[in-house]
């Protein structure tokens, strides 16, 4: 669900920059079929990214790894909660066939780093958080069903029970044609380890229209960017991305229940974990002056084997300054 970040480095020399993301995963947004809680139903987050020139003998650019000795670099903060749901949320009980209730709550650090000459890029995060009832999904989907008169959710109380998170997330990316600003194809692999989730994803992304160039940055594919001396204001753009994925372990698909002592039924879902996913998510970009927002349509093949394929819609909206 992620576009690719870097920044322009001649445009960068004398001044640091600032970009809030506001970021909206779920099935409300969903614009083409009927609209579900099944699987993957919520994900918000908000970003707070700043450019930054590591100097070469600093403790970081050390310790980080970067895009070269000529790379833009970004650090970042964000906080986000992800939820999942079972099919129907209008039953109380366990539902041991369906996908669980599970919420989870958490604090990013991240690094990116890249390189705009020979197009490629580094990117690090660190996620610390927590799954469970502390994680506030119960009550932040109740407040969208309300706001929204949907359906009340009513198994909450058989969500998946406390645990801390810890993810270490790593993406390497390539650019792998280009024309003119107009047409770039870029491809990016990632590996996701820790206690939230286990797993490596391969991907390639499509972008076609009137853009800053990829690896000339992240804040500048969202509002005026510079191009061969001068600024352009406006930039507007189709992005596919395809992502094929191997998932070793997921927490919020597997483990206990918060419930499990008081229903006496069995904690771990029968499901086999799906190891191989298959994402495909369509949409496009506008931007003006400092202003962003983007689109995406996600569908998704199913976590677990033998369930159903998920659609959601993402909504983007970004400020510089």
């Amino acid at each position: 669900m992620n576009l690719l970040f870097t920044l322009h480095a001649v445009a960068q020399t004398n001044e640091r920059r600032h970009m809030v993301r506001v970021y909206e995963d779920n099935d409300l947004l969903n614009l083409i079929v009927s609209l579900t809680d099944l699987s993957y139903t919520n994900g918000s987050r908000i970003y707070f990214f700043y450019d930054s020139h590591l100097k070469k003998n600093s403790f970081l650019y050390k310790v980080l790894p970067t895009a070269g000795d000529n790379s833009t670099n970004i650090f970042g903060w964000g906080l986000a909660q992800l939820m999942v749901t079972p099919e129907d949320i209008s039953k109380p009980e366990y539902q041991p066939d369906d996908y669980p209730y599970a919420a989870s709550l958490f604090a990013t650090s991240s690094f990116y780093s890249y390189n705009p000459k020979k197009k490629f890029s580094y990117q690090s995060e660190l996620l610390v958080g927590i799954r469970g009832p502390q994680a506030g999904g119960r009550q932040t989907q109740n407040a969208i069903h309300a706001f929204s008169n949907s359906e009340e959710p009513r198994g909450w109380g058989n969500q998946l029970d406390t645990q801390l998170l810890l993810n270490l997330t790593f993406t390497a990316e390539k650019n792998l044609l280009s024309w003119n600003n107009i047409v770039e194809l870029n491809g990016g692999i990632q590996t996701r380890v820790g206690s939230l989730m286990d797993a490596v994803l391969v991907y390639p992304v499509l972008r076609i229209g009137k853009m800053s160039p990829y690896f000339d940055g992240f804040l500048d594919q969202y509002g005026t960017y510079r191009q061969q001396g001068r600024r352009v204001k406006m930039q507007y753009y189709l992005v596919v991305k395809t992502t094929a994925s191997f998932v070793a372990y997921n927490s919020m698909l597997k483990g206990t229940r918060a419930n499990v002592e008081k229903e006496h039924v069995a904690s771990e879902s029968q499901l086999p974990v799906a190891h191989h996913v298959l994402d495909m998510q369509v949409g496009a970009v506008i931007a003006y002056g400092n202003f962003g927002i983007s689109y995406l349509l996600t569908r998704s093949s199913s976590y677990d084997k033998g369930m159903f394929e998920h659609r959601y819609g993402t909504l983007e909206v970004y400020y510089r300054w």
